[in-house]
């Protein structure tokens, strides 16, 4: 389901003169269906450009970066649109909506946005709601409101709200308590066991343990690696 071969990225700060600063030079990754990656390294070894990378948020210098059978190396705007409204899935540790939407219409957004019915959407947010233990008396408020902790569970919800065959996450336990942790692993888990292919930044070594099949260390991707 993805496949990186030679992948660069260099940042170019135009206020700065034009500096350029490398960050990720013949990076390499492959990831199968069912199977769940976790990168590793240190601060600013580049696992955080290399998971925008894969959402097509960055456009990568060189090589080839090939997620659902699309090369975000070459895909149009519209292609990379398409690839994340049904394909690729991403949760962040950040939750970025519109102000004074409901957190049960945030959730149910990636479904109604694939035609699904409205009635059918609404129970699959809140049966995640629930699941994750965000009382209902705050469905209908904006997250914009909400501590870290539960904004983090909408978000989280939001993401597996559909069946993505592709499943990027950036410290999906980073806020969380023992108890909405585990249930994140076991979302994990069960997106695995339906065949989706994660790439996955975990801090929570225990998590990453847990749900990981192997680790993918990053620095041996930066510029001034040994080969």
């Amino acid at each position: 389901m993805i496949q990186v071969e030679g992948l660069a990225k260099d940042f170019v700060l135009h206020n700065q003169g034009g500096a350029r600063i490398p960050v990720l030079r013949a990076a390499r990754l492959e990831v199968a269906p069912g199977e769940c990656v976790a990168l590793t390294g240190a601060s600013g070894a580049g696992k955080s450009t290399l998971l925008r990378l894969l959402q097509g948020n960055y456009v990568p210098g060189g090589g080839t970066l090939v997620v659902a059978g699309l090369d975000l190396a070459t895909a149009s705007a519209r292609e990379v649109a398409a690839l994340r409204r049904g394909t690729l899935g991403y949760v962040s540790q950040f939750l970025r909506v519109v102000p004074r939407v409901p957190a049960l219409d945030v959730v149910a957004e990636p479904l109604l946005a694939l035609g699904a019915p409205e009635d059918a959407a609404r129970a699959r947010a809140a049966e995640l709601l629930t699941r994750l233990n965000l009382p209902e008396r705050l469905w209908g408020l904006s997250p914009t409101t909400f501590s870290g902790g539960e904004q983090q569970r909408v978000n989280i919800a939001r993401g597996f709200a559909h069946p993505y065959p592709v499943l990027l996450l950036d410290e999906p336990t980073a806020s969380l308590d023992p108890v909405n942790r585990a249930v994140v692993l076991d979302l994990i888990r069960e997106a695995k066991a339906r065949g989706a292919a994660i790439v996955g930044i975990f801090h929570d070594a225990p998590a990453r343990a847990a749900v990981a099949d192997r680790e993918v260390d990053v620095t041996a991707f930066s510029p001034g690696a040994a080969p």
